[in-house]
């Protein structure tokens, strides 16, 4: 017989770490191959051009410069988990502070397109 760590337990356990994770606002503390995955994608998204490139960068330089790191790994995170089905998922849909996190990956990321998609500064 295995024994489950109930949903709840596990929300409130990753809750924790979230908490306890510290903030930076310095736009070079996205390691390298995360800035690299966030292009390629990116790029996969909008067209293997220099353009798409060039905008791609752009957007998260522009990100990074609005939402420090820890932040970003943890919102991908939560939508990660997001992605699934049954009632392990149910914690991470369902939860003020996580739909907080991912709303301000969302607002990063709404700025962004402005400034590197829509031609504003």
């Amino acid at each position: 017989m295995t024994r489950r760590i109930p949903e709840v337990v596990l929300a409130a356990a990753f809750a924790a770490v979230l908490l306890a994770a510290p903030a930076r606002a310095d736009e070079n503390d996205y390691p390298t191959d995360a800035r690299a995955d966030y292009v390629f994608g990116c790029m996969a998204a909008n067209g293997q051009t220099r353009a798409a490139l060039e905008k791609c960068s752009c957007s998260l330089d522009a990100l990074a410069s609005i939402l420090p790191y820890d932040k970003y790994v943890q919102a991908s995170t939560i939508l990660s988990m997001r992605q699934g089905i049954g009632q392990r998922t149910t914690a991470f849909k369902s939860t003020k502070m996580f739909d907080d996190k991912v709303a301000d990956l969302r607002r990063a990321q709404a700025e962004a397109e402005i400034r590197c998609y829509r031609g504003a500064s």
